[in-house]
């Protein structure tokens, strides 16, 4: 056996795998022996850190209990909440627990609960000090000596970088300067540099240096992004300190290398190579990425360090993939990442001159496969480092600093607030099931097995979701660079043909050009017109009734099959026409992209799930008994109305007409004034799927003038309309009363979906981070012109005044602009709507207290724009938040507890969306019951409800009919009918005769 020598000059060198993989076993057993040898002392605050962890990995069902009140306890500002949390997290396990602890966890008052709560906050900052290294700066000076003493080097990442407004980020990137000045000044520089290395290196990531990371807006967020970043720079530069830029989450890696590689090659910073960035090799992409990197390192001309991590964020990505049914873009299978992370190390080894590495890893088996590689490449001596987190595995670190490695320690430094998130995942980390941490250094598992090759381990796939009968179209990633050039691409080539020939009615499968013309315009700039529609009038609404009813004995009579067939046609086509439908409603409904995207993806949702749900429905129920067959099935009921909003112009219309279409009816579709063009283009897509003259009828129209022919036309038997509440009501009394006419034998059947008064919920252990996040984006989003939009944030008093101090601040980040524009709040949907906003916000500042105005600043003359608007104080009765003011208008309602919060949230009219952000158990499973709403949603936004997952629509005055993309939607553009034959004769049966 060759004698253990890792400082990079092996007793003998060979290149071959065989050897080089006996080497990697070699070096591995003497990591493990010198580990050995450094095991803590019993009874030391190691070894009782271990054994605490130890015993926690012993129940999987405790361990997650445990952390999700570790990652609650931040939030608990009084003993009473700490206690009444540790009731609900640890009750439902308390039997799992220490005999002397179980009772304990259980009281929530009394002088013991106090002492419960002291001791439970004590040991929560006794395990966050385990892997936060410090939270003043003095303690980091103090940390940094520490490390120096053992012969460790340091990088300080300052945690809370889920920043929400711009006084967010200053105060981030102030900390950093800070510590840049004080720790430089407070560290012996030996002569500078160790190994030309500096000795003061700090970690970044550039998400916290914006309130805004966004992929989809690459110059905008470059540009919010560098505007701190050159400052910390220059300052890292000037101090002779060293600079990592940390990865986050898929989304954000392009651009994060992006603006890396954009700003290191100005001038000032081109030749500085104290620099780094970390790849994460648990992502497919890592090699790409990393061949991409070399190139471009090779360009500049000066060398940059790579950190090789394997990945912090591996259930985050697989739930977000799953989520929106995108590819999972991280390995499903740890030995896959850890085969990966070997095929990279080799990479950057072999490319050390111009990406230096870091091999960030606590697997021996990872470190062990770096040093024999480097020596078969004969590399110097500390010409890579390896890194390791504060907190984790220390006798490695010794081990590896007593055979002359350089170990760089990982060190958080931050409150236990924002340090939470970190200290949880870090907690997760050391016990999964898969953790080299928990099978090397806790559980002691057998050294040839954790040696072994991971391509020659068992490929265990995590377990993953089985997708259900329906999967959704999938939201564009704009995170990808081929979505936002595609994006770019149809937003131009639209905006040439905007404001072309008159598009005309098609009426029994006829254009029709009428004198008359609607003329829509893009509220984004009212100058511009999107397209001139021919405008009917009362007789084109009669020719479309008799057409639609002339032509619906033979559709009511096709075979599902057939015409479930032309509804997959049809969300065939749109995917391919996706980008133009997507650019058309940028233009004439205000739309951002990825709210436009999403419409257009509903839309497809909505054609494939009914055309399978009818073929479910088109199966008829048998319930038969000897000498009799019974039979219940469904029939068309006729001639439907669509009657559809401009705010979802092709979702909601594709949906109630696709909905009635492969029930067997035949559709007149009346769009909105607003957004009639986007409606011609869904017109375009059912005729290219197929579908014959006449079932379906274009007829854009003013509202008033045939909107009221077409309810109470004797022949029309449905009504499906989404809109405000009065017209909504106007249309069920007029279907109502047409029912007495002569002529007449049937009661129109209504649907309508009329809007919201929806309300967030705060309680007051919430995640602010999240709850401020997830109100600002219900509210605002789509600049408030969605039914679902949140128009009340109901707060409890103890977090009231945070909370709204950070929605304010989170708020004013939100610039109004052109919505073909990324990263902007667009306009309104018309001068009427502007008028109507503004004249409720002026009668709301008699009933509250306007606290944030928006200002829509330049672009105001050119659109219809309103910026967002917080009004707090506001009373539970005022109009402010009773009346659906349909924009971005939101109102800061006060609560005084739970209880107050469920009356002001139930007090109004309207029952259609609502949500609450909480820790509590026991305080979410109440509001699923009393909350009422149609759709609930617990800590996330209150929008975006996808077809089947989230069938979507309220009661109350918020809607009359059952859920827009739910397994009962069908049910309401359809009659039961039983059949049911005796077939007994004269004493015997068919079926007794045939079975005989």
């Amino acid at each position: 056996m060759h004698s253990i020598n890792l400082t990079g000059q092996p007793l003998a060198r060979t290149s071959t795998a065989a050897a080089i993989e006996g080497r990697i076993r070699e070096i591995g057993h003497a990591l493990f022996a010198g580990v050995r040898r450094r095991k803590p002392l019993p009874f030391t605050q190691a070894w009782l850190d271990d054994l605490a962890m130890g015993w926690t990995m012993r129940d999987e069902a405790l361990k997650v209990q445990l952390f999700r009140f570790v990652d609650a306890l931040p939030g608990l500002r009084t003993n009473a909440l700490i206690n009444r949390h540790l009731s609900e997290y640890l009750g439902p396990v308390s039997q799992r627990l220490p005999f002397g602890t179980r009772h304990l966890v259980l009281r929530q008052s009394g002088p013991l609960a106090s002492i419960v709560a002291h001791a439970a906050r004590f040991g929560s900052r006794q395990l966050a000090h385990k892997f936060i290294a410090a939270s003043t700066t003095q303690e980091a000076i103090a940390a940094v000596q520490r490390l120096r003493q053992n012969g460790l080097d340091f990088t300080i990442d300052v945690l809370g970088e889920a920043v929400l407004s711009d006084q967010e980020s200053d105060h981030y990137l102030d900390t950093y300067m800070r510590l840049i000045k004080k720790i430089t000044a407070a560290t012996p520089k030996d002569g500078g540099y160790r190994d030309d290395v500096p000795q003061v290196n700090f970690s970044v990531k550039l998400s916290a240096l914006t309130n805004c990371f966004d992929p989809s807006d690459v110059i905008g967020t470059t540009r919010s992004v560098c505007a701190r970043l050159r400052p910390l720079l220059r300052l890292a530069k000037k101090s002779g300190a060293f600079v990592n830029i940390d990865m986050e989450q898929f989304s954000f890696k392009d651009l994060t290398i992006r603006i890396f590689c954009d700003v290191l090659e100005e001038a000032e910073f081109r030749t500085w190579p104290d620099v780094g960035i970390a790849i994460q090799a648990y992502l497919h992409s890592c090699g790409d990425d990393l061949k991409k990197l070399a190139h471009w390192a090779e360009r500049r001309g000066t060398s940059v360090w790579v950190r090789l991590v394997k990945g912090a964020y591996h259930e985050y990505e697989c739930v977000i993939a799953a989520q929106n049914d995108w590819p999972v873009p991280v390995f499903l299978n740890k030995n896959a990442t850890d085969a990966n992370y070997e095929t990279q190390t080799r990479f950057l080894l072999a490319h050390s001159t111009v990406l230096r590495p870091a091999f960030a890893s606590h697997n021996v088996r990872s470190i062990a496969h770096a040093l024999a590689h480097a020596e078969a490449l004969n590399l110097p001596p500390r010409s890579f480092e390896f890194q390791m987190l504060y907190g984790m595995a220390d006798p490695l670190k010794a081990a590896l600093t007593a055979l002359g490695q350089r170990v760089r320690i990982y060190m958080p430094f931050g409150n236990l607030l924002p340090g939470m998130a970190y200290l949880v995942r870090r907690l997760l980390e050391n016990t999964s099931n898969q953790s080299f941490v928990r099978a090397g250094f806790l559980e002691h598992a057998p050294e040839e097995d954790l040696l072994m090759d991971p391509m020659k381990k068992p490929q265990a796939v995590s377990p993953r979701n089985v997708s259900e009968r329906f999967v959704n179209e999938p939201l564009t990633d704009l995170s990808q660079a081929s979505a936002r050039n595609e994006r770019d691409h149809a937003l131009a080539k639209v905006a040439t043909q905007l404001g072309g020939a008159r598009l005309p009615l098609i009426i029994d499968g006829k254009p029709v050009i009428t004198e008359r013309e609607i003329v829509s315009l893009n509220p984004s700039c009212r100058s511009q017109v999107v397209g001139r529609v021919s405008c009917a009038q009362p007789e084109h609404a009669e020719r479309a009734v008799a057409a639609a009813k002339a032509r619906f004995p033979a559709w009511s009579s096709t075979p599902v099959n057939e015409r479930a067939a032309i509804l997959v046609r049809a969300a065939t086509i749109m995917r391919q026409r996706r980008a133009e439908l997507s650019a058309v409603m940028v233009y004439e409904a205000g739309k951002s992209w990825a709210e436009a995207d999403a419409d257009v993806a509903e839309a497809i949702d909505f054609c494939r799930f009914y055309a399978s749900d009818m073929q479910r429905l088109d199966v008829p129920r048998k319930r038969d008994v000897p000498g009799e067959d019974n039979y219940t099935f469904y029939v068309a009921r006729g001639v439907v109305v669509v009657i559809s909003p401009w705010n979802f112009p092709l979702a909601i219309l594709c949906g109630m007409t696709a909905a009635a279409l492969v029930a067997g009816n035949t559709v007149i579709m009346k769009p909105a004034e607003q957004t009639p063009v986007i409606a011609a283009k869904l017109m375009e897509v059912f005729d290219e799927a197929g579908i014959p003259p006449g079932v379906l009828n274009y007829l854009p129209g003013i509202g008033e003038e045939i909107g009221p022919l077409l309810v109470g036309h004797p022949d029309v038997s449905v009504i499906a309309f989404t809109g405000s509440l009065n017209v909504g009501l106007a249309i069920n009394r007029r279907a109502a009363e047409v029912a007495g006419t002569q002529g007449v034998n049937e009661v129109k059947h209504v649907i309508c979906e009329m809007g919201g008064k929806n309300a967030i919920i705060v309680d007051d252990d919430a995640d602010l981070d999240e709850a401020v996040l997830g109100v600002m984006h219900s509210a605002f989003g789509f600049q408030g012109q969605k039914c679902s939009a949140c128009s009340r944030a109901i707060v409890l008093s103890s977090v009231y005044d945070a909370f709204v101090t950070r929605l304010v601040a989170a708020t004013r980040s939100l610039t109004s602009g052109p919505a073909e524009m990324p990263g902007v709040l667009g306009p309104v949907i018309d001068g009427e709507a502007q008028q109507r906003i503004r004249a409720a916000i002026e009668a709301g500042k008699q009933e509250g207290k306007l606290v944030y105005a928006g200002d829509p600043g330049a672009c105001a003359s050119e659109g219809f724009y309103v910026g967002p608007h917080i009004f707090t104080e506001v009373a539970a009765n005022a109009r402010l938040a009773q009346d659906e003011i349909f924009g971005p208008v939101l109102a800061v309602i006060r609560a005084h507890d739970i209880d107050d919060a469920l009356r002001i949230a139930n007090g109004t009219r309207y029952a259609l969306t609502g949500g609450f952000y909480s820790r509590s158990p026991t305080h979410i499973a109440r509001i699923q019951r009393e909350l009422q709403v149609g759709n609930c949603y617990i800590n996330r936004k209150i929008t975006g409800a996808l077809v089947d997952r989230q069938p979507f629509g309220g009661y109350r005055l918020s809607g009359i009919g059952s859920k827009a993309g739910g397994s009962d939607y069908l049910l309401q553009f359809l009659t039961p009918r039983c059949i049911t034959e005796n077939t007994l004769r004269h004493g015997f049966s068919p079926e007794v005769v045939v079975s005989a």
